[in-house]
């Protein structure tokens, strides 16, 4: 999740204006197909009202946590019009990134590492968004002319855009009860790209709801997340806590982590609909060797440097070294591995504090009570930082 305008492009061009829309829809799923997207909707933008509403009520209850990139300028967000009022098509396109084994087989492994599978790959922003700008290229050379340009911008979970609402009324799939896109053929493992185009375009009937009285996504999920079905309290979720979240883990959810150091795929692995998912065609979308289940050792030891080496091209990297080893000493703590309470020991004495006060808990949950005790009357004294201090007074 992010802010801004990176992700937005405008693209204008000379071209033939192809004469039946219909002709032209085939067209463009035929070359977004030969690009590399497997799957394309087009739908209206006055479709998502109702999830525009949604959105509004999650923002107002607080459910959005400190994203308040979220809660800035609702209206360009509850409809495409309001974020550019020319628009007349919603293009809606997915890139299958199925994994290849269970997601949920690593937490078994506490010494390990669970990265999310998304961020196992090259960083999905950056592939997608040139294919979007190729496709958009393609669509106003095609479709242009001097009497009716056509005109689009590109988005890719950059800007105010319902990606998921709008996908849902595309046809690509629909929002199941843990409020994640659900498609019959590819499961819970689609990334998400529009187009917004000022053509009129022929629109797709949207997809309905199949999730019917199925509650897996709801029932496994860690941290009680969701209050209801199709509500999700970010401030409680995983993904949230580890990647979003600036600041030290509340104590609350810490040991419900586990060896998540990297957002959560138990709501989306747990989906009985990915019995149809299939496997990720994109090589670069792949999960990485080194990513897959990486040592929590080996992970404690990074320096700047070699955590930026480590996740070049990867979407961990930008919640830089300190973030990452808070989330890798809270794995520690929940290994039951006495062995890795050195790599906490060693990193008391980190420059960053979010870094210390994670190892303080870290230790608290592996050393023997003596020990931490003796550790603790010293440490106090001379910590210059007082939530590193709190971290050591409330230790258990």
């Amino acid at each position: 999740m992010a802010g801004g305008r990176a992700g937005v492009a405008d693209l204008r061009g000379p071209g033939l204006l192809n004469s039946d829309p219909t002709e032209l829809k085939t067209a463009l799923a035929n070359e977004a197909r030969a690009l590399g997207f497997d799957c394309i909707g087009i739908t209206e933008p006055g479709t998502i009202e109702s999830a525009g509403k949604h959105f509004l009520e999650f923002i107002a209850s607080g459910g959005h946590g400190d994203m308040d990139w979220l809660a800035a300028q609702p209206e360009r967000r509850v409809d495409p019009r309001g974020l550019w009022q020319d628009v007349r098509s919603v293009i809606m396109l997915g890139v299958n990134y199925g994994p290849d084994q269970d997601p949920l087989a690593i937490l078994q492994q506490r010494t390990r590492a669970a990265i999310s599978v998304y961020a196992q790959g090259d960083d999905y922003h950056d592939l997608i968004k040139k294919r979007l700008k190729a496709l958009a290229r393609w669509l106003v050379a095609t479709a242009t002319c001097e009497v009716k340009p056509c005109e689009v911008k590109v988005f890719v979970d950059t800007a105010a855009v319902m990606e998921k609402p709008l996908a849902q009324a595309a046809h690509l799939g629909w929002q199941g009860k843990h409020t994640n896109l659900v498609s019959r053929e590819f499961g819970s493992w689609l990334f998400l790209g529009a187009i917004y185009t000022t053509l009129e375009l022929p629109r797709d009937d949207a997809e309905i709801d199949h999730c019917g009285s199925c509650r897996a996504c709801l029932d496994i999920c860690p941290t009680a997340a969701f209050p209801a079905p199709y509500r999700l309290d970010a401030r409680r979720c995983i993904s949230y806590l580890t990647i979003e979240n600036k600041g030290p883990i509340p104590r609350e959810f810490r040991k419900s982590i586990g060896n998540r150091i990297y957002g959560c795929d138990d709501c989306l692995a747990a989906c009985p609909w990915n019995k149809f998912a299939q496997e990720g065609r994109e090589a670069k979308l792949a999960a990485r060797d080194a990513l897959r289940a990486p040592g929590l050792a080996e992970l404690a030891r990074l320096d700047d440097a070699a955590f930026r080496a480590l996740f070049t091209k990867s979407p961990v990297k930008r919640i830089g070294r300190d973030r990452f080893l808070r989330n890798v000493l809270i794995a520690i703590g929940n290994s039951g591995d006495a062995a890795l309470a050195d790599e906490a020991r060693r990193l008391l004495e980190d420059e960053s504090a979010l870094v210390r006060g994670a190892a303080v808990w870290a230790l608290g949950q592996l050393v023997p009570r003596d020990e931490f005790e003796t550790m603790r009357a010293t440490a106090i004294a001379r910590e210059r930082d007082d939530g590193v201090r709190e971290e050591w007074e409330l230790a258990s």
